[in-house]
């Protein structure tokens, strides 16, 4: 209890900072309190795109510093996934993912003991999203550090925003209008209906489908839709 009414405490500090710059040094430095001797901060990348631009800070492996080119991880690993699909920050790897999956971040954490990850992800900022990750052989908190950690972590992230240190797009966003497309085809609107609702031809319409589709690298319109939502394109 006292770990988490610190990082309570320690979030309302945030406010106070003037760059963002110190923004990460204090988060990292309140992980590493914590028993993380590893640590990422990063957006989470779209289908197909590289996480390297989306980089805030890294200290994991040989990797360290503001935006380390060098650090090459796929848009795919099950670490990147699990913070994905997740809505509060959870333990890796999860019972049901198991050990055994390939994880970059995994194999470049060194010894099996700082492969124990914790992944808070960060989606309060649509349609921004993203994520911290903490590894360590003695980084593990209980149920209410974890929710307190899941706060610390959103006022870390809304004081970088208001520095305007980050922007809310990331590579690969659908644009305003496909993303109403695919919102209105999510509700159960026709193609007319949407057409006649935008006041665009239905040519247009199945135009801002096909587009979104292939940013998400969906194979049909349903797939299209999930996709939107799992990365926070959409909202219904």
């Amino acid at each position: 209890m006292q770990v988490a009414n610190s990082l309570v405490a320690d979030a309302d500090r945030l406010r106070d900072m003037m760059t963002g710059a110190q923004v990460l040094d204090y988060l990292e430095d309140r992980l590493r309190s914590l028993g993380a001797t590893r640590f990422l901060a990063t957006g989470i990348p779209l289908p197909g795109r590289p996480i390297g631009p989306l980089i805030l800070r890294a200290s994991w492996g040989d990797y360290r510093g503001d935006k380390p080119s060098s650090l090459t991880i796929p848009q795919t690993d099950p670490v990147l996934q699990t913070a994905l699909r997740a809505r509060r920050p959870c333990d890796w790897p999860t019972p049901e993912e198991g050990a055994s999956l390939d994880s970059s971040l995994v194999a470049l954490a060194g010894s099996p003991a700082d492969a124990k990850l914790i992944a808070v992800p960060v989606k309060a900022f649509p349609p921004y999203q993203g994520c911290v990750i903490g590894g360590g052989a003695t980084f593990a908190l209980s149920a209410w550090s974890m929710l307190a950690l899941d706060h610390f972590c959103s006022q870390a992230f809304a004081r970088l925003f208001a520095l305007n240190f980050l922007r809310r797009e990331r590579p690969g966003d659908l644009s305003a209008r496909e993303r109403r497309v695919v919102e209105l085809s999510a509700s159960g609107r026709t193609a007319a209906e949407i057409a006649a609702l935008l006041k665009i031809s239905q040519r247009t319409v199945h135009a801002h489908l096909q587009n979104a589709s292939e940013k998400l690298r969906a194979s049909n319109k349903t797939h299209t839709v999930v996709e939107a939502l799992r990365y926070g394109q959409i909202e219904i």
